[in-house]
C-alpha cells in the first residue's frame, strides 16, 4: 500500500515536471502577455510591432539610467526596461540594451569632459536632490537615451518636463511618449534614405547661425539644407519632402509662389512661420527703446488665403510672457540688470490634445500676430497654438516702448478670448494659380495641377520660432529654445521635431503622442486618517490566514493518519 502511494506521488511529481518543461520550451519559441489594463499600457502598437519585425540589421539602444535614483527615475527606469523588453521579444532579438551610469568611477576631470561629449550628442543633464543621512546632496544624471545603428545614432529624451506640472504629471507624461520616442528612433537609424527638409532663402530669412540648432537637430533623421525658390529648378524642389519658411523679410516674386504653389500640388508638405508686422527688440534698444511696429509686405497674403489662413497685422500682449533683462538704474558706475516680463514675447502653453503638441513644454515666442481661418472646402482646420485668456490685441501700425515695462498690467484689461497663432491644415487644397497663366520665367514644362494631392501644411504667424539664441561671449548658438537670460529651456525644439516627423512621415508614427496612462493616486487624507486600519489589514490578516491554515492542515492531518 505504502510502495503504491510512492509510484503514485513519484508519478505525479513527474508530470509535474514534464509539463514545466514543455511550458519553458513554449514559452522560449512563442512570446505573448495578456494585458488587463483599460488603456492597455502594456500593448505595443501595431506600427511599433511592424518596424522592430521589419528590422534588417543589429540596433543598439544605450540608456543613462542606471544607479540609485529617487522612487519616480526608478519608475522611469523600470518601464523603459520593460518597453525595451517588449521590443527585443519582437525584434527577432537584433535589439541589444545597455543600461549604464556614464559618470560611475570617473574623476572630476574625466565626469566633465563626459558631461560635454554627451551634450554635443545632445543629451542634455539634470540636477536631481537626492536625500542621505547627512542631508541633500546634488546628483548630475542623464534621463536619455542613444539608438545607434549602421554607423548612425539619434539620441532620445526620456523626460518630459512641462511648466505647471506636478512631478507625478511629468513622470507620467515620459512614461507616455517612451513608444514614439524610441520607435522613431529606431525608424530614422534603420531606414534606408532620409526625407529631405529645405529652408528657404533670398528673402532675408533667419540666418545659418539663427537655425544652427533646427537644422543641426533635423539632421539626425533627415538631409537639411538651404532653398533658394530663385535659382532652384522645380525638379530640384519635387525631392524635397518638407518645405520650411523661416521668417521672410522680404516680398515674393509670382515665379517664387508659382514654384511652392505647384510643390503643394503634388503633395510636398510646408512650413510657413512667418512674422506680418515689422518689431525687433534689438531695433529698440538702438533707437532710444522705441519703434513703430508695422505691416511687412511680403506678397503672399493672396496665396495664403486661397490655401485658407489670413495673417493679420497685428501684436498679441500676453501676461502669460518671457522675461527681458533691463537696465533699472546705475549704482557706483555699475549698471543694475533686472529681469522684468515683456509682453510681446508670449509663452504659449499647448492645450490642444493632437500628437503634434500633446504634452509640449510652453513654447517661447517674440512678437506675435492673430491669425484666422477661411472655410475653404476639402481642407480640416486644427488649431496648434493660441495665447493665454490673458492677453490684449494690438493693431498696427503700433509705436512699441521698453517704457511699457515700467507699466502695471491691468488684468481687467488683458481679458480676452485665446487668440489664434498656429493652425494646421490638411486636405485637397486649390491652387492659387487656376485659371491663371504661368508667370514669367518658368521654363520648364510641367503639368499645372490645379487641385492638390491629399497634403498639409503648418501656418505659426511667429518667425523667430525656430530661431536660437546666440551666445554673445564667442558667437556659438545656443540650443534651440534655451534662453539665455532665465538659463531655461523651452518646448520649441521638441515642437519642431514633432512637425518633422508628422510632415514627412505618413505611417501614422506620430499618433503614438496619443498614447494616454491615467494616474491612479491614492487619496492623501484617507491614508493620513486610515493609515493604521491599513497598516492592521495588510500586516496582520495574513499572519492570521497563515495561522488558520496551519491549525487546519495539522488538524486534518491528524485526523488522516489517526487510524
Amino acid at each position: 500500500m505504502v510502495s503504491f502511494r510512492k509510484k503514485k506521488d513519484l508519478l505525479q511529481v513527474g508530470a509535474v515536471l514534464v509539463m514545466l518543461l514543455l511550458l519553458n520550451i513554449f514559452s522560449d519559441r512563442f512570446f505573448t502577455r495578456f494585458d488587463f489594463t483599460s488603456e492597455k499600457r502594456f500593448t505595443l502598437s501595431p506600427i511599433t510591432r511592424n518596424i522592430m519585425d521589419s528590422l534588417q540589421k543589429p540596433v543598439e539602444v544605450t540608456v543613462f539610467l542606471q544607479g540609485d535614483f529617487p522612487s519616480g527615475f526608478k519608475r522611469l527606469q523600470r518601464a523603459t526596461r520593460d518597453l525595451l523588453d517588449d521590443y527585443n521579444a519582437f525584434g527577432h532579438n537584433r535589439l541589444k540594451v545597455n543600461f549604464v551610469d556614464p559618470l560611475a568611477g570617473a574623476t572630476t576631470e574625466q565626469q566633465t569632459q563626459i558631461l560635454q561629449d554627451l551634450q554635443n550628442q545632445g543629451i542634455e543633464p539634470t540636477n536631481l536632490s537626492v536625500k542621505t543621512e547627512s542631508g541633500l546632496t546634488q546628483k548630475i544624471i542623464f534621463p536619455a537615451a542613444v539608438v545607434k545603428s549602421g554607423g548612425r545614432q539619434i539620441p532620445v529624451k526620456l523626460l518630459q518636463t512641462r511648466i505647471g506640472l506636478s512631478p507625478e504629471e511629468v513622470l507620467n507624461n515620459s512614461i507616455q511618449n517612451l513608444e514614439y520616442a524610441f520607435s522613431s528612433a529606431i525608424k530614422k537609424v534603420t531606414s534606408g534614405g532620409k526625407p529631405r527638409i529645405g529652408f528657404t532663402e533670398g528673402h532675408h530669412e533667419l540666418s545659418d547661425l539663427q537655425l544652427n540648432d533646427a537644422m543641426r537637430s533635423l539632421a539626425d533623421g533627415f538631409e537639411v539644407g538651404r532653398v533658394n525658390l530663385k535659382t532652384i529648378p522645380f525638379s530640384g524642389m519635387e525631392k524635397l519632402k518638407l518645405l520650411i519658411v523661416p521668417k521672410p523679410d522680404q516680398p515674393f516674386t509670382e515665379l517664387e509662389k508659382f514654384k511652392i504653389d505647384q510643390f503643394l500640388m503634388r503633395g510636398g508638405r510646408i512650413l510657413w512661420t512667418i512674422d506680418p508686422v515689422t518689431a525687433e527688440l534689438d531695433s529698440m534698444r538702438g533707437h532710444g527703446g522705441e519703434q513703430l511696429a508695422f505691416n511687412k509686405q511680403l506678397n503672399l497674403d493672396d496665396q495664403l488665403f486661397s490655401y485658407g489662413i489670413r495673417l493679420n497685422f497685428d501684436l498679441v500682449a500676453d501676461v502669460s510672457c518671457a522675461q527681458i533683462p533691463v537696465n533699472v538704474g546705475n549704482v557706483s558706475g555699475q549698471g543694475q540688470i533686472q529681469m522684468l516680463p515683456w509682453l510681446f514675447y508670449p509663452i504659449l502653453m499647448p492645450l490642444s490634445k493632437h500628437p503634434l503638441v500633446k504634452n509640449l513644454d510652453g513654447i517661447r515666442t517674440e512678437f506675435i500676430s492673430t491669425i484666422d481661418t477661411i472655410a475653404v472646402p476639402g481642407v480640416k482646420k486644427t488649431v496648434l497654438l493660441a495665447s493665454s485668456p490673458y492677453n490684449e490685441k494690438l493693431n498696427t501700425p503700433h509705436l512699441l516702448s521698453l517704457q511699457m515695462l515700467e507699466q502695471d498690467v491691468d488684468p481687467k484689461t488683458f481679458q480676452s478670448p485665446p487668440k489664434t497663432v498656429g493652425v494646421l491644415l490638411e486636405g485637397s487644397f486649390k491652387s492659387d494659380f487656376k485659371n491663371r497663366p504661368i508667370p514669367q520665367g518658368f521654363t520648364e514644362k510641367i503639368d499645372v495641377l490645379q487641385q492638390s494631392k491629399p497634403t498639409k501644411m503648418i501656418v505659426i504667424s511667429d518667425g523667430d520660432i525656430l530661431k536660437n539664441q546666440i551666445n554673445e561671449a564667442d558667437g556659438s548658438p545656443f540650443p534651440l529654445g534655451f534662453d539665455r537670460y532665465t538659463q531655461q529651456t523651452y518646448g520649441n525644439k521638441n515642437f519642431l521635431l514633432n512637425i518633422a516627423d508628422y510632415m514627412t512621415d505618413d505611417s501614422g508614427l506620430i499618433n503614438l503622442r496619443n498614447k494616454e496612462i491615467k494616474i491612479r493616486l491614492l487619496n492623501r487624507a484617507q491614508i493620513k486618517s486610515r493609515k493604521l486600519y491599513w497598516q492592521i489589514l495588510n500586516n496582520a490578516l495574513p499572519l492570521g490566514i497563515l495561522l488558520l491554515f496551519g491549525i487546519f492542515q495539522q488538524y486534518f492531518r491528524r485526523r488522516k493518519y489517526a487510524a
